[in-house]
């Protein structure tokens, strides 16, 4: 265990840290991350999604791996340029603007105002900051009344039917808003004990749809959403959540895991057809971080012997795969076979955020730190 401990630790340090350090704007704050999975810049756009991902990691990094001041000043001045260019009239967090903050496409997901005040409220962890704290609590204040309001559909990159409700809604104010109605609506509505794997979309009055649409599965949200969940569950001391949690992250990597080429399939159809969603058969990086997290966790709470035996199974293909050591980062994207791809996939952004945040909690379960 020291030893998986100091090579996430050598992670960060030789190369997730020097890798982004570099893409910063250390004039306007921000990050550029529309980028060549080498590093290689694009574009100085800047979607809001990506901003707030860098500024939660860079706060986590002080909070979590060395109090080194140049992570809170940057996460500083990248939370200070998305609450002076990141909103629109309304108060919402646009999607997409300039390098200096001109906005280009406007509030279409509500995803990019959850990585706000999650961003915030890592960063008060560090300073403290009482304006940024109550800052955050309007934010999703509005966040929660607007998912509710029937004509909800600010998803992107995704786009959602009328009429929808969408398992990633519920499983982000889980971890962001810390509050008992989400993750209860994520285990009894999206999860529930009769289903085999938790769909990722249902109507408005959370029934199941008919069709592909309906036995859509994408086993990293799943994954990702139990770590969630777990860590709910385990500030109320609930046993029972944390082992159910535990199985459906089993559940979904038995689902998920190719059994041709291995690694963990972007999406997948419950039935056993044609996935709903493109680009299913890919495999991303951060599905692969998400269960890496998730099965230590689970080990770590339930002391199930099946978590290893996944986490080593996980650990050797993502490492063996999406590892560039001429740059010290991971690759993003590869198809089926596992060969990089350039094709792109949701957002134009290599993104700042699922690696490092995988990098820094596991070395705290493998120490059992909370």
């Amino acid at each position: 265990m020291k030893s998986l401990r100091d090579q996430y630790r050598t992670l960060l340090a030789d190369g997730i840290i020097p890798f982004w350090m570099r893409a910063l704007d250390r004039e306007y704050g921000g990050v550029f991350s529309c980028m060549t999975e080498e590093g290689e810049i694009l574009s100085t756009e800047k979607y809001t999604w990506s901003q707030a991902r860098v500024a939660w990691t860079l706060s986590a990094l002080y909070n979590r791996f060395e109090r080194r001041p140049e992570f809170l000043t940057e996460a500083r001045r990248t939370l200070d340029f998305l609450l002076a260019h990141g909103r629109d009239a309304e108060g919402r967090f646009v999607y997409r603007t300039t390098r200096e903050g001109a906005h280009l496409e406007g509030a279409i997901s509500i995803y990019a105002d959850c990585f706000v005040v999650y961003a915030l409220r890592e960063y008060c962890r560090a300073a403290g900051d009482a304006g940024f704290r109550s800052e955050a609590d309007r934010i999703l204040e509005r966040v929660k009344r607007r998912v509710e309001e029937p004509d909800f559909r600010e998803t992107a990159p995704y786009v959602l039917p009328p009429g929808r409700r969408t398992h990633g809604v519920p499983m982000i104010l889980t971890e962001v808003s810390g509050e008992d109605e989400y993750p209860r609506i994520v285990m009894n509505r999206f999860a529930r004990p009769d289903r085999r794997l938790l769909p990722e979309f249902l109507t408005r009055d959370y029934e199941e749809l008919p069709g592909s649409e309906g036995s859509f599965v994408n086993p990293g949200h799943a994954i990702e959403s139990m770590w969630f969940v777990m860590h709910w569950a385990r500030r109320r001391g609930d046993a029972a959540t944390i082992a159910r949690c535990a199985e459906v992250i089993r559940r979904h990597l038995e689902a998920g895991w190719d059994p041709e080429y291995g690694g963990i399939f972007l999406g997948i159809d419950a039935r056993g057809g044609e996935p709903f969603l493109p680009h299913s058969e890919k495999k991303l990086w951060w599905p692969h971080t998400e269960a890496l997290y998730a099965l230590l966790l689970a080990h770590r709470l339930t002391g199930e012997a099946w978590c290893l035996d996944w986490y080593r199974r996980v650990h050797e293909w993502a490492f063996a795969h999406f590892g560039m050591p001429e740059t010290g980062e991971w690759r993003q994207r590869l198809d089926r076979q596992g060969r990089p791809i350039t094709e792109l996939i949701a957002l134009p952004v290599k993104d700042p955020f699922h690696l490092p945040r995988a990098a820094m909690l596991i070395p705290d379960v493998l120490e059992g730190a909370d």
